[in-house]
């Protein structure tokens, strides 16, 4: 099923944006296992609406409950289901977009692939709303990776040619990467994180959005991770993100960078750590060398595109009269999604690694 993502840590979304609530349904852990309730809402504290003036006024709780699989806070060997009803619907503002298909959102092929069946409201789900389900599957992976000793952490790296201070992809500062999910807005410079948000209010005011850049940091990964060909850690993680509404781009390490450089350049010189582990100098290769990890720090950027849904009169065609019309979009949009979107990277980079160690038989499942 295109909702399901996994093959030993296995997930399945269900709702729509303006459904009645929105869920995920998880197999594939055994019984025993704590279930870590308040790491997965502080998660979903994190990328919940309607907190700071930089996202969307719909104002939902996203206060999770447990629907099977959880007794006396612990697994029981079923599938685990997670649900969020969803409270704050304004269903009116999106009438008009069964005929009016917003550009750059799914309207239209949706229109034509459901033969004007689909569920317009909010996106249904097209919506970033189904990447709550996503955040409650992928907390309850990193709590595990976490006991494993791999940590993932994640920072704004762009709002628009905005960037936070760098991180040395050899030796990343974790202490300082760990204090990001306790931030508002999570960078590591918070001056540059002003300068962004600035931007952000800036797009707003002009009824305009702005788009990012997002950096994972993935530490404590064992070497060989991965199936090559088509399981490779790149692989997985990449088919993953793009299941994130708004994903327009990712790479690793040097990514495209590397284009430019010469072999010598890019190239990572291995060498004997002091405990005779095997490292190298350079990171270039961001953590992964033909689709196996390499015990360096797995390195990722992902790239978000400027929200779609902008105040500005736009040009879109009338399906029912088949002719040119104007439209503007109304209803409550983030004028930029990429602070939101931070903890929907790390949980589904966890989801995709906890798979990856099961399938490697390296996680006691």
């Amino acid at each position: 099923m295109s909702f399901s993502i996994g093959q030993n840590f296995r997930l399945t979304v269900y709702g729509q944006s303006h459904a009645a609530a929105i869920g995920v349904i998880i197999d594939g852990l055994p019984a025993g296992i704590n279930f870590p309730h308040q790491a997965i809402q502080s998660a979903l504290e994190r990328r919940r609406p309607g907190k700071q003036t930089w996202t969307s006024r719909r104002s939902e709780s996203d206060l999770f409950e447990i629907k099977s699989g959880i007794v006396a806070g612990k697994t029981c060997g079923a599938p685990i289901c997670l649900e969020i009803v969803n409270h704050d619907k304004r269903s009116k503002d999106y009438a008009q977009h069964d005929h009016l298909p917003r550009p750059s959102h799914a309207d239209y092929p949706a229109y034509v692939k459901y033969q004007g069946h689909h569920d317009i409201r909010g996106g249904g789900h097209f919506s970033g709303r189904m990447t709550a389900p996503i955040v409650m599957a992928g907390s309850l992976a990193n709590n595990l990776l976490i006991e494993e000793g791999i940590h993932i952490n994640s920072h704004i790296y762009a709002i628009s040619d905005i960037k936070d201070q760098t991180i040395d992809p050899v030796q990343p500062d974790l202490d300082s990467l760990a204090q990001i999910k306790e931030k508002n807005f999570p960078v590591l410079n918070d001056d540059q994180g002003l300068a962004m948000q600035a931007a952000i209010l800036a797009a707003k005011e002009e009824k305009d959005s702005v788009g990012g850049q997002v950096e994972t940091v993935v530490t404590g990964l064992p070497v060989g991770l991965g199936q090559p060909l088509y399981d490779s850690c790149e692989a997985k993680l990449a088919h993953a993100m793009f299941g994130i509404p708004a994903i327009r781009g990712i790479e690793f390490g040097t990514g495209f960078a590397a284009s430019l450089m010469r072999g010598s350049q890019h190239n990572d010189p291995y060498y004997l750590d002091t405990d005779q582990t095997i490292k190298t100098s350079t990171n270039h290769h961001g953590g992964v060398i033909g689709g196996l990890t390499t015990g360096m720090p797995l390195i990722m950027r992902v790239a978000i595109k400027p929200t779609s849904s902008i105040g500005q009169s736009q040009q879109t065609v009338n399906l029912d009269q088949s002719c040119h019309q104007e439209l503007t979009i109304q209803g409550r949009h983030d004028p930029c999604i990429v602070p939101r979107v931070v903890p929907v990277i790390e949980s589904m980079t966890a989801i995709c690694l906890l798979d990856l160690l099961i399938m490697a038989g390296k996680f006691p499942v």
